[in-house]
């Protein structure tokens, strides 16, 4: 969703990306190594070709020196984003996906399309879906009021997108309703 520069004051979608490095994401390691300590925690060992959890940031720094194949998440499949499209367009709530699922699939498919069964797929697929969800959103939006606005399963970079816009409407309308009420006790 496009914001004119004055309502962009939120988290910018490389900074997310960031925050969503410390996902865990399956790889099959082409190496051995020791359980290694990082502030972020501990992890490994990695034994070939066991698969292992480890952070995204760790599994990417692993692949661009070649030294393990990325296990695509579930959800980053053409069968499950096909089903979460078809609901996305015949049901009226947002279907469930990961909370981070935009961030993690740029990454993955920018790092890892020889790792991902698709590719061109999945990305037509992820473009739809995003799109599907805007126009939800946008939706959304036009029924905003002063009470409440429930747009559950929206993911980290869709509520990052609407949150300037929110807030900035928000305030209009407490305004609005202020001025309202001192009106009425006038």
């Amino acid at each position: 969703m496009s914001l004119p520069q004055s309502l962009r004051s939120s988290v910018t979608p490389p900074e997310l990306e960031l925050v969503a490095s410390q996902q865990l994401i399956e790889i099959i390691p082409l190496i051995a190594m020791e359980k290694t300590a990082f502030i972020s925690g501990a992890f490994g060992p990695l034994q070939p070709p066991r698969k292992t959890k480890i952070p995204l940031w760790m599994a990417i720094n692993l692949k661009l020196k070649k030294k393990c194949h990325i296990v695509a998440p579930e959800w980053l499949a053409v069968e499950f984003l096909q089903s979460c499209l078809d609901e996305e367009l015949n049901q009226p709530g947002f279907s469930m996906l990961p909370f981070r699922y935009a961030e993690v699939s740029k990454v993955l498919l920018d790092i890892a399309p020889d790792d991902i069964q698709s590719t061109d797929k999945i990305r037509s697929l992820l473009k739809d879906l995003r799109e599907a969800r805007q126009a939800k959103s946008r939706e959304g939006l036009d029924q905003l009021n002063r009470g409440e606005l429930s747009l559950s399963n929206l993911c980290s970079l869709e509520i990052n997108e609407i949150r300037p816009f929110f807030v900035h409407a928000m305030g209009i309308l407490t305004h609005l309703h202020r001025d309202a009420s001192t009106e009425d006790q006038l």
